[in-house]
């Protein structure tokens, strides 16, 4: 069995996703990031490839994407976050008009046109208020598992409001919230409609339109789906694993690319599929 794989080195997670030769996914796998690039992807790949029950010399073509993906050695293409989300989310709902990535670092609004490609996109400033390391960093204060997020979040019955355009500012906010009494669910609702709020912005910019497929590790919390869906007033798609489309993305373009190189391997960059 010949395979495909890609690779999404993320600030948080590296995720590795293997295809067939008919691009039906046979293994995925997460794995923490580490600063040692070659060998956490290498891990990554490895235990999606256990999954799938093939070897590494059965993998004919590698993508890589995300911030490391420079970094990975037996890399045969490297390709923008950007655009591996954009084609992992058209790949799975086929109607996207819009993709909306969050991911620990920064949030992403991305306009795809027809095929999956992108058209424009546009990116939060630089601050945690923005992505989901906000997120990460009031889950810590409120001493509270990362994955407990989503369910406190549905269970709020009057969310407070979080203001403030710097993560520092918002932490200070959200000490004196638990000061006069707020609840944590009330709280944290208020958290995920103020990242709702930032993410419906950056998709106006691009021109947002149905359907909208939200991706990232942060769309794993219902609850900040649920706040993004009252956001905007549109259908949100949200796959089973979100934080994997970037990589299978990255995943369906090396399987691309070695259709067009005939199965035959080159360790190159294709142009035409670096954008965005």
């Amino acid at each position: 069995m010949a395979y495909v794989a890609g690779i999404d080195i993320g600030s948080r997670g590296t995720k590795a996703v293997i295809l067939d030769e008919s691009r039906h996914v046979c293994g995925t796998a997460l794995v923490k990031t580490r600063p040692d690039f070659p060998g956490v992807a290498k891990e990554a790949m490895e235990q999606a490839l256990a999954q799938a029950g093939g070897r590494m010399e059965d993998v004919k073509y590698v993508t890589t994407t995300g911030l490391g993906r420079y970094n990975v050695p037996f890399r045969d293409l490297q390709i923008t976050d950007i655009t591996c989300a954009a084609r992992g989310a058209e790949f799975l709902f086929p109607n996207t008009a819009c993709v909306l990535d969050v991911g620990g670092q920064s949030t992403r609004a991305i306009r795809l046109r027809e095929g999956g490609k992108v058209k424009e996109f546009k990116s939060n400033d630089k601050c945690a208020a923005g992505s989901g390391g906000f997120l990460e960093r009031a889950a810590h204060y409120l001493e509270i598992p990362l994955d407990q997020l989503g369910p406190l979040s549905m269970g709020s019955e009057k969310p407070t409001m979080i203001s403030s355009v710097c993560a520092v500012l918002a932490e200070s906010e959200i000490i004196n919230l638990v000061s006069d009494g707020q609840s944590v669910e009330n709280i944290i609702r208020g958290i995920h409609n103020s990242l709702a709020s930032r993410s419906k912005a950056l998709l106006a910019r691009v021109g947002l339109e149905d359907e909208v497929t939200f991706v990232g590790g942060v769309a794993r919390q219902n609850g900040m789906v649920k706040a993004l869906k009252d956001t905007i007033g549109r259908q949100v798609n949200v796959s089973d694993q979100p934080d994997m489309v970037a990589a299978l993305g990255a995943a369906l373009l090396a399987h691309q690319r070695l259709q067009k190189l005939g199965g035959i391997r080159a360790n190159e960059q294709d142009p035409d599929l670096n954008v965005g």
